[in-house]
């Protein structure tokens, strides 16, 4: 059995000439998969009933399915998702006043190890395919129509792994979300977050996307970062620098350094002045500074409020384009750095 949905329009028009069936009959079942979000070839109910058993003899769906949700009191929808083979991710549908976000994951897991991050502390079991990435949004989308009467406005790869260990999936994904035919979702609505791989930034500028990316950074001196993110051993502050900037040449899309605070780590204004001077190497549109939000395994806490304060009136003392962001589903485990429901098969 084969996943239907790696079939190109193409590939479906071949399938149906094979099948001595009609051409148009390759565009319905291509709406199907893309427009309509079938969960099985058997929903397609404009296909004749022989076609329909034909193509379930060689082909199905793997649909990725909600297995559990939890609700905040801010709002904030997790989603516990269950993949074909069984495995677990997670994902996050963020509600403000103007945007209704979906963060979405990547990868089972992960391989970088980041001190910080639940996700950090799971082995990586595998890729997300790209058709699962586009359940995750879809899912996100009828639960935002359902709770919310409208659909999502934006997409963050912020959840669990790592987006550019998993290049290929994530570009085809994000390809077919934006396209005409798929969801027809801006790319300058998508974000893509990176630990820092600065091979991969580079390959992004080559490849010409058009979506933003943002930096996970967290430190803004190799020292502190090496101690935090293993990743950084390899792609360290210059290489991210030189990187960054030819992304941005190549691109003209924004780039966003997200950095959260622990206490005593990298919450002084020794830290902060460094931050400044890496802000002035790269063409960054924002500056996210974001509150720590405690897991079992880190030894982290976060900064008392009047420290995240002098922080703050430093950065903009120095024009910095900076902005606190205040975590969203903390009572349910659904924030930043949160994400790391224990992977197990049915």
């Amino acid at each position: 059995m084969k996943n239907i949905r790696n079939c190109s329009l193409q590939d479906l028009e071949k399938l149906v000439f094979d099948l001595d069936e009609p051409k148009f009959r390759a565009k319905q079942v291509y709406e199907w998969i893309w427009q309509k979000h079938a969960a099985s070839i058997a929903d397609m109910t404009n296909l004749s009933k022989s076609l329909r058993e034909k193509l379930s003899e060689q082909y199905y769906i793997p649909k990725v399915k909600v297995h559990h949700s939890q609700f905040s009191s801010d709002g904030t929808i997790k989603n516990r998702l269950m993949l074909h083979d069984g495995h677990f991710v997670e994902s996050v549908l963020i509600p403000t006043e103007k945007r209704l976000t979906v963060c979405v994951s990547s990868q089972v897991g992960c391989s970088l190890a980041c001190k910080f991050c639940a996700t950090g502390f799971m082995e990586r079991k595998r890729n997300i395919d790209f058709d699962e990435i586009v359940d995750e949004v879809t899912l996100a989308n009828e639960q935002a129509l359902q709770h919310y009467g409208k659909g999502i406005t934006n997409i963050v790869f912020m959840g669990m792994g790592e987006p550019l260990l998993n290049y290929k999936n994530v570009l085809k994904a994000i390809d077919k979300i934006t396209s005409p035919d798929g969801l027809g979702m801006s790319p300058r609505r998508i974000t893509v977050s990176t630990a820092g791989i600065s091979k991969m930034i580079r390959q992004l500028g080559d490849d010409g996307v058009r979506f933003k990316l943002a930096l996970s950074l967290h430190a803004a001196n190799d020292h502190k970062r090496d101690k935090i993110m293993p990743i950084n051993e390899t792609s360290n502050l210059e290489d991210l620098v030189d990187a960054l900037n030819y992304f941005y040449k190549q691109t003209k899309n924004e780039i966003t350094f997200e950095y959260i605070l622990f206490k005593d780590f990298n919450d002084g204004i020794s830290d902060a002045d460094e931050l400044v001077q890496l802000y002035k190497q790269v063409p960054v549109d924002l500056v996210n500074i974001i509150e720590y939000n405690s897991i079992e395994k880190a030894r982290f806490t976060k900064p008392e409020d009047d420290v995240v304060e002098q922080f703050m009136k430093y950065l903009e003392s120095k024009r910095v384009n900076a902005r606190l962001r205040r975590s969203r589903g903390k009572d349910i485990d659904a924030a930043c750095g949160q994400l790391a429901n224990v992977d197990h098969k049915m």
